[in-house]
């Protein structure tokens, strides 16, 4: 359990902009689902198997303090972290986490959201999925380069993203302004006939974050970055934004 969450928190949380989670689990397949506030990305994610005891949908908000609770040295050595059920129409549901050290003297409760709140926060999260004209695994190289030109056009809050022959172009800028351009990826299938803008800032946080990383990008306008961690698979849908 405690694995899962500290995955779950460390994919989401840590990006800065998914305050909050939706978990579909049965004994089959755990489910997580978010959504930053203005859209801008879109999380699906699935374990690799189903977390045990956690049957159920439900929310999970303040993700911060979960953070916390799963930090605390007081839980770093033997200790309890239980789900916590309540018994609604004939039916057990995760209502919350029960932390407990090991000697029983320092416990905490996290509680979820109810299933009817998270699915009207969340009800527009779901992607229709798009054809992909463009796929391929980034090297750490073309990452740290992306940070390079980042840190060197701070003023620019976007991305341009194009192709030339097999190259895949990532420009800052334009020719009224400061402007910068690298290959992010060299060697490419695929080609984008439009140009369009993703975001500095969520890109490189979700590029840093730990796992085998796949970067895909359609011509329709988004992009997609999945992240396999070892624990889970998780999609990132990022719409485009015009130039």
């Amino acid at each position: 359990m405690k694995d899962f969450l500290q995955d779950l928190v460390a994919h989401t949380h840590s990006l800065g902009f998914l305050p909050l989670v939706k978990v579909t689990a049965s004994d089959k397949e755990t489910k997580i689902e978010s959504m930053a506030e203005d859209r801008s990305v879109i999380l699906n994610a699935t374990t690799h198997t189903p977390v045990e005891n956690l049957e159920g949908t439900f929310g999970m908000p303040n993700l911060n303090k979960l953070d916390l609770h799963l930090k605390c040295p007081e839980y770093k050595e033997g200790a309890g972290i239980s789900v916590v059920k309540q018994n609604r129409n004939g039916e057990d549901i995760p209502t919350g986490l029960h932390f407990q050290n090991a000697t029983g003297d320092f416990e905490n409760d996290y509680r979820f959201m109810n299933q009817d709140i998270i699915n009207e926060k969340l009800k527009s999260v779901k992607f229709k999925g798009s054809t992909w004209d463009v796929e391929f695994q980034p090297t750490v190289a073309s990452i740290q380069r992306l940070k390079y030109q980042a840190a060197a056009h701070t003023e620019e809050q976007v991305f341009q993203v194009s192709t030339d022959a097999s190259n895949l172009v990532f420009s800052f800028g334009d020719a009224s302004t400061h402007a910068g351009s690298f290959t992010f990826q060299s060697g490419i299938t695929g080609k984008l006939k439009q140009t369009w803008s993703w975001p500095v800032n969520a890109v490189q946080s979700i590029l840093a974050l730990s796992g085998e990383i796949t970067m895909r990008i359609a011509d329709a306008g988004a992009l997609g970055i999945t992240i396999d961690s070892g624990t889970a698979v998780y999609e990132y849908i990022l719409p485009a934004q015009s130039k």
